[in-house]
């Protein structure tokens, strides 16, 4: 059997290769790790047609699996692949994994891995089935499902973390309501963030003050608030910028360092914002902290002026 899941969720490639050793059975020990950047693919070839010391079956799972990608890495012999591929070991599981939001359609090695393996993208596109999947046998509309994610946010790990305390919380108790979301789950920040960012570009005042005022109801600091628009404002801006260029989101991730889930975020920001509304706010933004480090404005009162100025 042969798989490659590409997507830049890792939390479901990982689910995936879960569900995979969990219907296969195959212990740890009979499972082998290769990075795909740093091993040559007829070493991991030979692997695959050696019978396992442990087990009847094994597993390889290759990471970093670039060659079904447009991006360059280490040269490879694919025609040692796709020999392998046209006749492979049944007693070997080859799972190749690479994060990219899509293949190289027009590479040999593609066409061929889709039609004698499975190929699965594994993106947060179906998020509200992969959230219902986490609790399991708990009942939960698909409503409250987005009140979670709205307040939690779209990150999976993030989301697993905070499934996982609902259940321990309810226990016997399956049907999840509203309360058990609000009162058992920690808010992101992060998602309110955005939301004042969109409120400050729509000049919507009264939204904008609201969501403030409940950040500071949280205990957040106003210095902190101004300093995560700037850096969310700075963030759109560059990415936008960098996506009109032509860089693709896998481009941006690698050149600004960032978290993939916060260029996602970003890239789908910056395509309803202008660029120069974004830079003029960030200038903005960066004019405030400078006159409550001089003492000009006091910080408590600096963003609600920004806001009602708007």
């Amino acid at each position: 059997m042969i798989y490659l899941f590409y997507g830049l969720e890792d939390y479901i490639i990982e689910q995936q290769i879960k569900k995979i050793t969990a219907k296969t059975k195959i212990d740890n020990y009979a499972t082998v790790y290769y990075d795909l950047e740093q091993t040559k693919i007829e070493d991991i070839i030979d692997n695959a047609n050696t019978a396992s010391l442990f087990d009847d079956k094994k597993i390889i799972i290759i990471e970093n699996s670039y060659i079904f990608t447009g991006q360059k890495g280490v040269e490879q012999n694919l025609l040692i692949l796709e020999k392998y591929l046209n006749s492979p070991n049944l007693n070997t599981i080859l799972i190749f994994t690479v994060k990219t939001e899509k293949l190289d359609e027009r590479k040999k090695i593609v066409k061929l891995i889709k039609q004698k393996g499975t190929v699965l993208e594994c993106s947060n596109k179906n998020i509200n089935k992969t959230v219902k999947e986490m609790f399991e046998d708990y009942e939960i509309s698909d409503s409250l499902i987005n009140t979670l994610i709205d307040r939690v946010g779209s990150n999976l790990y993030i989301l697993k973390q905070e499934v996982d305390k609902i259940k321990l919380y309810k226990d016997s108790n399956k049907t999840i309501t509203k309360d058990d979301i609000i009162n058992l789950t920690s808010k992101n920040v992060s998602t309110d963030i955005f939301k004042l960012i969109e409120a400050i570009v729509l000049k919507n005042k009264d939204e904008a003050m609201q969501i403030y005022k409940a950040m500071l109801k949280i205990n957040e600091e106003p210095i902190k608030i101004i300093i995560m628009l700037a850096n969310q404002f700075r963030i759109i801006y560059q990415t936008k910028n960098l996506y009109i260029k032509g860089y693709t989101e896998k481009d941006i991730t690698n050149i600004l360092q960032i978290h993939p889930y916060r260029i996602k975020l970003a890239l789908e920001k910056g395509k309803v914002f202008k660029s120069e509304d974004l830079l003029k706010y960030l200038n903005l933004l960066a004019d405030m902290d400078s006159d409550i480090k001089s003492g000009l404005i006091d910080k408590n009162i600096a963003l609600e002026l920004f806001i009602l100025n708007l």
